[in-house]
């Protein structure tokens, strides 16, 4: 897939429109590096208008050896005799005016067929490849769906196709969160499963409004027992391939389907509350995850209900778990009051503190390549093993 280097939040959200989904952003060559050491098919590098010309010549010069068959594109806000000879002399195949949306895509498409020639068809460029991100807390009651909804309503806001997949397989609210009575849950794509395609799943998919979609959970508990793992992996990817993002909710363990779901993930939030029984299972969870080495160096900590006055602080919080606070959600009423009359807070209140918090969490999400603690460089490729999990 293709890579945007562009510290430009907004800048970086129009160029977007011209690359395929699944493109991956980040905000400067050192995030470039840290991605690109974990990734082996990224067929083209995007470098925004504010990557100075000199430093993409040195970088275009670097992979000229290190990645040879992974093409360079230069967007510039003007062109220009010097640009093009300096690009030209670096070896950097193809530069756009930042206004030419459909220059660039051509050259994008360019360079999926050059490294296709080399190394033989893309496992991703055949297919859209949405971001799945994981909502998982080991304790209930901390807010996870609630916070599984807003956030897929922020994510869909800006027209982005999004679709919400209730993992909580025995006791999931997604549908009643947002008032919704669906007619299908993914329960019934078990007899399918060997020739389950987006044509088929996109039957028991339930529209919300707008560009969001949802896949319930079952209506009966004893369900789950019926849905098996290799299911669900097989849900995640059709969903994934068809939309913008994928936001997951789960249920409160590890069981075997949420366990397929972090396999699949690109980027985890932990939802937790201070106090002290929340935060001892989430750094047991969090344990958890590293022995498994499952989304490592891509969670993101949310702190729902924080108010220090209960005598636990955010600082402690990140002590304890040995990891940064991403962003706090204060206590509110009107956060209940909107979840039970059917308009989370996201959309009856937008200028709301928590509704700026998940925005702001949204945004993390879509365009930070590299939150929170930073990439080993190098790193080796994890191997995967018994369903799917990665080891070191």
């Amino acid at each position: 897939m293709p890579v945007l280097v562009d510290s430009d939040p907004t800048r970086a959200a129009s160029l977007m429109a011209a690359l395929p989904l699944g493109t991956q952003v980040v905000p400067g060559i050192e995030q470039l590096d840290s991605w690109m050491a974990k990734k082996t098919d990224e067929y083209v590098v995007v470098l925004g208008p504010d990557v100075e010309l000199e430093a993409a010549t040195i970088l275009a010069d670097r992979m000229s050896f290190t990645r040879p068959s992974t093409a360079l594109v230069l967007v510039r806000e003007k062109l220009s005799a010097e640009v093009f000879a300096s690009a030209m002399q670096a070896g950097i195949r193809s530069v756009v005016a930042e206004a030419d949306t459909d220059g660039l895509g051509l050259a994008v498409e360019r360079a999926r067929q050059t490294w296709e020639a080399i190394n033989g068809p893309s496992t991703t460029s055949s297919a859209n490849r949405g971001k799945v991100i994981t909502i998982f807390s080991p304790k209930g009651g901390v807010g996870k769906t609630t916070m599984t909804v807003n956030l897929a309503l922020a994510l869909a806001a800006d027209g982005k196709r999004v679709c919400v997949l209730d993992l909580d397989l025995a006791f999931g609210d997604v549908a009643i969160t947002l008032q919704l009575i669906p007619e299908h849950t993914i329960s019934e794509a078990v007899e399918v499963e060997e020739h389950l395609d987006f044509s088929m799943l996109e039957t028991l998919l339930t529209h919300h409004e707008g560009s969001l979609w949802i896949l319930a959970a079952p209506t009966q508990p004893d369900a789950k027992d019926r849905i098996p793992p290799s299911l669900v992996r097989r849900v995640i990817q059709t969903l994934r391939s068809n939309f913008d993002y994928l936001v997951i909710d789960t249920s409160p363990s590890f069981d075997d389907q949420v366990l397929q779901a972090f396999d699949e993930t690109d980027e985890c939030v932990l939802v937790a509350t201070l106090d002290v029984p929340t935060v001892k299972n989430m750094k047991m969870a969090v344990e958890t995850l590293d022995m498994l080495n499952l989304v490592r160096d891509r969670r993101h900590l949310v702190l729902n209900r924080a108010d220090e006055e209960v005598g636990l602080s955010a600082a402690n919080v990140e002590s304890i778990l040995n990891m940064p606070v991403a962003e706090t959600m204060p206590t509110a009423v009107a956060v209940a009051n909107a979840t039970n009359h059917g308009r989370p807070i996201i959309l009856a209140k937008p200028d709301h503190p928590v509704s700026k918090a998940v925005r702001a969490l949204a945004t993390r999400l879509a365009g930070d390549a590299v939150p929170g603690r930073p990439l080993a460089k190098g790193a080796p490729a994890a191997k995967r093993g018994f369903f799917g999990r990665k080891k070191k």
